[in-house]
């Protein structure tokens, strides 16, 4: 049941708050991790730590996306964009006000479950408002955005980090939480529920999120026994999952989602893979050129400005170019020359040059850019309306979980390699040693990627 008013959709003021949610969203992250050595030093934070400091923000939206998502396609997905909002922007102050590292990562994680209620709601927002023939542009203009808010992160974030503070990043995006809040009450009207009369299957939720969670957790810590415990834990927990919603009459995420629409399986696999692939990239160079090269937050953001940037300008056309052309032919093209960026990588020394990076980082993000709009909108388009909600939710619980996995790489490695130190001079060899190598996992995982994104028909019924 669609409950929708036609002169309640006002498609450019939705257009606009989905892509200042899409832009400010990421940026913060973006922008947390250039001022991680200013909150390490105030907080005497170790390496591992500093990473919790993105992962439980990480963690919270992995485990809440997908019941989020079915709840929004039951209960209106408006109303919960804007609880997301207003969730958001309380977490957020906590942030600005933490007296401690732990007190910053659980307020990290309260802004996780915010985010989680905001993503899994813009992009099905977005599809349920434009017609058919204009659903690859806005989601490419939705990614652009994300990207565009990686782009200015780096500058805002050193820039702000550098002259009013680390908790000034907090500040600024509770703000912008506040007019979007505003925005949603005035301005947009229209309300999409495609699942009223369904059931909330609880139980498939209460064996999903503490499954998710421990696998998580556990690919963080697997060098330790109960870090591996934990994710064994986590895997046998999610099969349960598996299982247990093929015999609920109303999933939380339906299974046959993936079982029998090979188009949204591996757009979605794909999707994981990339962001496994690619996120940890900015944490670890941004790492890297303060500690390694010596830079400012300011200079190493005018460095890593570079991958957000090429990815927000091809978004663009990309997009635009799969509502005419077959989608999944972009974004395989566009994993392949994401290696190319990582192989380069792979080979930084303490000496390397800066013009190095940025060419390296130029051709990661043109093929990140064109991959993941094209993606995108082959997810979206191989559903029905009333799975617009979940859909978009599982796009974003892949692109947060890839994330998420993609830090416990990084963080598993420079735990190997560097241990509980925290990062100097001393043992800054160590620390680039352990950047090679997660450079190699990253390109081994974009060479699946290449292929999985390559598999399934060009069209598909919607499930």
């Amino acid at each position: 049941m669609i409950t929708q008013k036609n002169n309640g959709v006002n498609k450019s003021i939705i257009l606009a708050v989905t892509m200042t949610s899409n832009f400010f969203n990421p940026l913060m992250g973006a922008a947390v991790n250039i001022a991680l050595p200013k909150i390490s030093m105030e907080y005497s934070l170790n390496a591992v730590a500093m990473s919790w400091v993105t992962m439980s923000f990480l963690l919270a939206s992995a485990i809440f996306l997908v019941p989020f998502g079915k709840i929004a396609d039951m209960v209106g997905r408006k109303k919960i964009f804007l609880y997301g909002n207003i969730f958001f922007m309380i977490a957020t102050i906590l942030c600005a006000f933490s007296n401690s590292g732990n007190f910053l990562i659980v307020s990290r994680l309260l802004q996780g479950i915010g985010s989680a209620m905001m993503f899994s709601t813009t992009m099905a927002i977005v599809i349920s408002a434009f017609p058919v023939n204009e659903r690859g542009k806005v989601i490419g203009l939705n990614v652009a955005a994300v990207y565009v808010g990686l782009s200015a992160a780096p500058i805002l974030g050193g820039f702000l980090t550098q002259t009013l503070g680390w908790r000034s990043l907090f500040y600024l995006n509770a703000a912008v939480s506040f007019i979007l809040i505003i925005a949603i009450l005035v301005k947009i009207k229209a309300e999409w529920i495609e699942a009223k009369n369904e059931k909330f299957d609880w139980l498939g939720t209460l064996i999903y999120m503490p499954a998710m969670a421990a696998l998580m957790y556990g690919f963080s810590k697997l060098t330790t026994s109960l870090g591996l415990l934990f994710a064994i834990i986590g895997l046998v927990g999610l099969i349960i999952f598996v299982l247990a919603e093929f015999k609920s009459p109303f999933p939380v995420l339906n299974m046959k989602l993936f079982f029998e629409n090979k188009i949204f399986a591996t757009s979605n696999l794909s999707a994981f893979i990339n962001y496994a692939a690619t996120f940890a990239v900015s944490f670890v160079l941004s790492l890297y050129l303060q500690y390694a090269k010596h830079l400012s937050p300011k200079e190493a953001g005018l460095v890593l400005i570079t991958q957000p940037l090429l990815m927000a300008l091809v978004a663009i056309f990309s997009g635009r170019l799969s509502d005419k052309i077959n989608p999944r032919w972009l974004a395989s093209s566009g994993m392949l020359i994401s290696v190319a960026g990582l192989i380069m990588l792979a080979f930084i020394e303490k000496d390397t040059s800066n013009g190095f990076i940025v060419v390296a980082l130029a051709i990661l993000g043109f093929g990140f850019g064109l991959f993941s709009a094209p993606n995108t909108n082959m997810i979206m388009s191989s559903v029905e309306k009333k799975f617009y909600g979940i859909a978009s939710a599982t796009v974003s619980t892949m692109r947060s979980t890839g994330m998420m996995f993609s830090m416990a790489i990084a963080s598993l490695s420079v735990h190997i390699f560097v241990g509980e130190q925290k990062i100097s001079d001393a043992n800054i060899e160590s620390f680039i040693h352990s950047s090679k190598i997660i450079f190699i996992v990253f390109t081994l995982l974009c060479i699946l990627g290449v292929f999985s994104s390559f598999v399934g028909k060009k069209t598909t019924k919607p499930i």
